[in-house]
């Protein structure tokens, strides 16, 4: 059994073509200004946290190891203890939200952040999109805990949040072209409409999830709760206007890993 359950989104895919042009409209007019602090504030914490390795205040060997599964226990979910009534447990899957267990972990997320995010941060505005986001999170991670009761595992991440923003870029931009590498398919660049690549997305979490039978190393379970809460919550907030039937962004795909 893994000491720490990781809640991650993994990512496999080209996003050269579309960076130079989001990061010059960035550093003109930031357009999605809480997209991009929630990026450098999740990298933040994670550099002068134990998991990067780079603080010499933590140690090394197993010093570094037991600041670490200190770290994630004291900031991330543990299932067993979220549900005893203390406010600082209530507090922890929000808190979660910000903290990753490998620089694997980190950027994966904050790739696809990045890719969906801006857009759908653009189309929610900044206050809405924040509250999106640490709401769905927050729901995501709550709901694994309660499936998941009688875990004694950390769980951290920020991919119940992602997830969610994944759920709500399928219903509100279902034809914005989705640039992927599939591994079956020798890593060749193909363009899929999100309505395509974010459902099969959203299935490969689901057989994982139903794999996981032994407490799983990601938490596949929670990604489907992100998924599906944003999807219904941008469903709810924007279904009696029209949405974007295509967009010009590139977003990966790919298998999800700890």
């Amino acid at each position: 059994m893994r000491p720490l359950t990781s809640c991650s989104v993994f990512v496999i895919g080209d996003i050269i073509g579309n960076w130079s042009a989001t990061l010059g409209r960035a550093i003109r007019a930031p357009s999605a200004p809480v997209t991009y602090g929630l990026i450098a504030l999740c990298c933040l914490i994670f550099l002068i946290g134990p998991a990067a390795g780079l603080n010499p205040a933590y140690g090394s060997g197993d010093t570094l190891l037991a600041a670490q599964r200190a770290y994630f226990r004291r900031w991330g979910v543990v299932p067993t203890q979220l549900f005893e009534g203390s406010a600082r447990a209530a507090l922890t899957p929000a808190t979660a939200l910000f903290v990753h267990g490998s620089w694997v972990h980190l950027l994966g997320n904050m790739l696809f952040l990045y890719v969906f995010g801006v857009m759908t941060e653009e189309r929610m505005g900044p206050v809405r999109f924040t509250l999106f986001y640490v709401g769905c999170g927050y729901l995501a991670l709550l709901g694994y805990s309660a499936a998941n009761a009688a875990s004694g595992q950390s769980l951290v991440g920020a991919s119940g949040a992602i997830s969610a923003v994944l759920g709500a870029f399928l219903y509100l931009f279902p034809g914005a072209r989705v640039t992927s590498l599939l591994p079956f398919l020798l890593f060749l660049p193909l363009r899929f409409p999100a309505w395509v690549v974010l459902p099969f997305w959203a299935a490969l979490q689901w057989v994982a999830a139903g794999r996981a039978a032994e407490g799983p190393g990601v938490a596949y379970l929670a990604h489907l709760m992100g998924f599906g809460l944003g999807f219904v919550v941008a469903w709810v907030r924007f279904g009696g206007g029209d949405k974007v039937k295509s967009a010009p962004a590139t977003a990966t795909e790919g298998e999800n890993q700890p």
